[in-house]
């Protein structure tokens, strides 16, 4: 009996985080529908990524004082966070962006969960199961179909190694939500992670951004949805506190209660749910080849999630091991 209910437990746990990271996926996923009017309204898309991080650091502001110790006591996790998981990313990504289709940046941009099958099977010497890696395959080529990328394919090399550079960055997203996950009650606040992070990455991309260049006119005024006028500032809203704080810290959340590399291959769900998004409120249709796409994503994701058995299993997979099970124990204690 008692094994049953550990099993329950962990299986309970796994549910949640499931649930976590698709929260996750659906909040981050709906930061390009909501930010792609502001663009389009006269804002600078490097100045929509400063105003979203910047929002977002500031609403998190009262929990870095209220962990205000964390930077003492983790100072390189805070600072790889914020320069990695959140500045990167965004950066690398937006750099990109300005040199090769949207298409190709996404693919590349997500072939994020297959690296960290690499870097936990390379780096940190952990097998992986053959399940796990299959998932990547499937969610990798469905996003091929979502993105369309044979629709606009470009050989620009620098702007490859941006969209490759985001794709390394949000492998530190994942990696770095990991870190503490195996030390118990000694593990570093996830939001205190987030928050100062967030300030990090709000202070890099001050330098990048150049906000003091903003058109804030266009705030003050409405964007257009599909042709329906809707308030600029709802917009930035939105951007800030769900497709900003609400993802980051669902998205932390997940990957502690998963693992990087279940969690990163759940996150391909994120292209598929922008696209969705962006057909439902922007007018932007779905060819056959992109419903095909995502229905292979969700096999994908739903794949790599079951084949990693619960995290207190000896076997040798990608999900964990016998020192995540210890810290459960000491968790749960």
């Amino acid at each position: 009996m008692p094994v049953r209910t550990s099993e329950s437990s962990e299986s309970g746990g796994r549910g949640v985080g499931l649930g976590l990271a698709l929260v996750s996926a659906l909040a981050f996923g709906g930061s390009g529908v909501a930010a792609k009017p502001l663009i389009e309204s006269g804002l600078d898309p490097l100045h929509v990524v400063w105003l979203r991080v910047t929002g977002a650091a500031l609403v998190m502001l009262p929990l870095a004082w209220r962990h205000r110790a964390l930077p003492r006591r983790r100072p390189a996790l805070l600072l790889g966070f914020g320069l990695f998981a959140v500045a990167g990313v965004q950066a690398c990504y937006f750099a990109a962006l300005s040199r090769i289709p949207v298409g190709v940046a996404l693919l590349v941009e997500y072939l994020a969960p297959a690296l960290v099958l690499g870097w936990v099977r390379f780096v940190q010497r952990r097998p992986v199961t053959r399940a796990a890696a299959l998932g990547v395959v499937l969610a990798a080529g469905g996003l091929a179909c979502v993105v369309e990328v044979w629709s606009g394919l470009s050989f620009d090399a620098l702007g490859l190694a941006f969209a490759l550079a985001a794709a390394c960055c949000q492998v530190g997203y994942f990696i770095l939500s990991d870190q503490g996950s195996d030390a118990g009650t000694e593990a570093p606040d996830p939001l205190g992670v987030i928050a100062y992070g967030l300030i990090v990455g709000a202070l890099v991309l001050t330098a990048v951004a150049r906000p003091w260049e903003i058109h804030w006119a266009a705030l003050t005024g409405s964007a257009r949805m599909n042709g329906t006028a809707v308030p600029a500032l709802a917009l930035l809203v939105w951007i800030v506190l769900v497709a900003t704080v609400v993802a980051y810290v669902t998205g932390v959340l997940s990957v502690r209660r998963l693992s990087p590399q279940v969690a990163g291959v759940v996150a391909c769900l994120e292209a598929v749910i922008a696209t969705v998004l962006a057909w439902v409120l922007l007018g932007e249709h779905l060819s056959a080849p992109q419903v095909l796409g995502g229905i292979v994503v969700l096999i994908g994701a739903f794949i790599a999630q079951s084949a990693a058995p619960a995290k207190g299993s000896l076997e040798p997979v990608a999900a964990g091991g016998p020192e995540r099970a210890l810290s459960e124990q000491r968790t749960s204690a």
